[in-house]
């Protein structure tokens, strides 16, 4: 049995170490929250645990499922959360509940027909741990998952433990406020785009801010990375899903994500997701790129096999973040003037991305970037006195 249970092990180290695959150094400075196993092994003996992980849940080139598996630590079901357990569903898939074939524990899904745990999911578990790479970004689910999560566990008297990872957009904060009655499962809080803040972070700011429904509290702990701060720019050592493939693409996603909230296409269908916008109707360009069905990351994309002539960022695109450290608001501008019908542009969708109506207003209006970004001063500047309650870490 052991020897069965030892392959199977090294069969599932082999497949991860495929997926963990990435075009960047990893920063091994940097230790982990989950690589900090010292730290949390001991409030997880002896209790009956659940887990929500994806891909990304690494203990150095291990997953966090096997790792905590070889520790004899109670694992009772797992949760799975948008783009899947194992990472290879599309964005907005609805994910659905299984068993797991590698360890035989049942994953049930929270990103379907129900995004919080039900109480009966939770029946037999005494803690939860929360492992997932985030990007701080609003839009990104994650975090809602978290905050779901979190909900489910306070109701239920059940405990929360997230272990941290690094936000490799946490050097800055930028973009406009959420307002509330935009609030969906893209945006759940009053928070700017880019907000600088691990989930640790941000799970202490749901928590004690009264986010959860009714108000109530989660038993929230949580293990910090060593060795980070909010000065430094990491490099994620693997994909933290299926459409952002490398740092560029990481980097670029904060502006290029409110486009999905336009006719332009940001490259899914590609070899180059997050690093590309177009449009077949789109002037002044003489690049052009041609979505194609992939699987696992687009099966269907916007203007398959039509050319989309736009804009090539991978070079140059993402220097824009890491050097001004604020969104570029002025690529959807220009890109807004050069589409030949301009009243198509923009979807209804981009309401939500964006957190409210007024930058679309705006852009529609002819409004300079500048100016934009003045209508965003006085509610970030409430945001940022709010966000250095909770932070963890060394602020930039």
């Amino acid at each position: 049995m052991w020897v069965c249970y030892k392959i199977g092990l090294i069969f599932i180290i082999l497949i991860f170490k495929i997926n963990a695959v990435w075009p960047v150094d990893y920063a091994t400075h940097i230790k982990v929250g989950a690589e900090r196993i010292d730290q949390y092994l001991p409030l997880l003996k002896g209790k009956r645990v659940a887990i929500v992980a994806n891909q990304s849940s690494l203990v150095k080139n291990m997953h966090l499922i096997d790792t905590l598996l070889a520790l004899k630590v109670d694992i009772k079901k797992i949760f799975s959360p948008e783009h899947g357990f194992r990472g290879n569903a599309e964005a907005g898939e609805i994910v659905k509940s299984y068993k797991d074939s590698r360890t035989g524990i049942d994953v049930i899904s929270i990103y379907g027909d129900s995004k919080k745990p039900k109480k009966e999911a939770l029946e037999n578990i005494d803690l939860i741990v929360f492992d997932i790479q985030d990007v701080g970004v609003r839009f990104y689910t994650y975090a809602s998952t978290m905050h779901y999560v979190m909900e489910a566990c306070a109701e239920n008297n059940v405990q929360f433990l997230v272990l941290d990872r690094p936000n490799p957009n946490g050097f800055y904060v930028d973009g406009p406020v959420m307002e509330m009655k935009y609030s969906s499962f893209i945006g759940l809080h009053p928070v700017p785009l880019v907000h600088g803040m691990t989930l640790a972070e941000y799970a202490k700011m749901i928590n004690e801010e009264g986010w959860l429904k009714n108000g109530v509290k989660c038993k929230l702990s949580y293990v910090l990375c060593e060795n980070y701060n909010h000065k430094l720019f990491y490099n994620l050592p693997v994909r933290p899903s299926p459409n952002l493939p490398n740092m560029t693409a990481v980097y670029l996603y904060p502006v290029l994500g409110l486009f999905e909230g336009t006719v332009i296409s940001v490259g899914r269908g590609t070899d180059f997701p997050f690093q590309v916008i177009g449009h077949p109707n789109l002037i002044n360009s003489t690049f052009f790129f041609i979505p194609q069905s992939k699987p696992g990351a687009s099966k269907n994309p916007s203007y398959k096999g039509r050319k989309c002539f736009g804009y090539d960022l991978r070079e140059k695109g993402a220097d824009y973040f890491t050097e001004n450290k604020k969104i570029n608001i002025q690529l959807v501008i220009d890109t807004y003037k050069n589409l030949k019908d301009r009243s198509k542009f923009f979807s209804n969708f981009f309401s939500k991305l964006a957190g409210n109506t007024n930058l679309r207003k705006q852009i529609e209006a002819g409004v300079i970037e500048t100016d934009i970004r003045k209508s965003w001063e006085k509610n970030l500047e409430e945001f940022k006195n709010k966000r250095k309650k909770y932070l963890l870490y060394e602020d930039f």
